[in-house]
């Protein structure tokens, strides 16, 4: 009988080259299914208050920034201009993500993009003592101190969820 080889994904990978502890989880999926953030911690037995989710929005010069926030909460587009330091920003349009990331819509990290990018994290990041993020595939989470995470990016810690 075959032995089932647990997936690692490159994140993980990533993580686990730089010294950082992780727990990946494969959420379970019906094929071609992509769920939203809050499903995907309900699947994996997490709150969702835990499990962020990766964006990617595009300032008025064409830079590129990663905010990573809440699966159940908004990104307040001016709180999160007024942190990356330009006077607008604008969600990245989903076909523009994997070629400027690495990345499809659903299984898009800050940890391994393509380049870097400056990334910020809500604020509700120091609220928990071990975040959940995409493991930089769909169905794939990955569990991270926060600290270590925000080291690992040269991220930022702002307000930047609508309240």
């Amino acid at each position: 009988m075959a032995k089932h080889k647990e997936e690692k994904t490159n994140v993980v990978r990533i993580l686990e080259a730089a010294g950082i502890p992780c727990t990946a989880y494969e959420v379970p999926l019906e094929k071609g299914q992509v769920p939203d953030g809050v499903t995907a911690a309900r699947l994996i037995g997490k709150p969702p208050e835990q499990v962020f989710k990766t964006l990617v929005a595009e300032g008025p010069k064409g830079e590129h920034f990663v905010f990573v926030i809440p699966v159940a909460e908004t990104l307040d587009l001016k709180k999160a201009a007024r942190a990356a330091g330009v006077k607008s920003i604008a969600m990245l349009p989903q076909k523009k993500l994997l070629p400027l990331t690495g990345y499809v819509h659903g299984g898009c990290s800050p940890v391994g993009m393509s380049k870097h990018f400056p990334t910020y994290f809500a604020e509700e990041v120091i609220l928990v003592d071990t975040m959940i993020c995409s493991a930089g595939k769909v169905g794939h989470q990955v569990e991270v101190a926060p600290d270590a995470l925000i080291a690992l990016v040269d991220g930022q810690v702002a307000d930047l969820t609508v309240q």
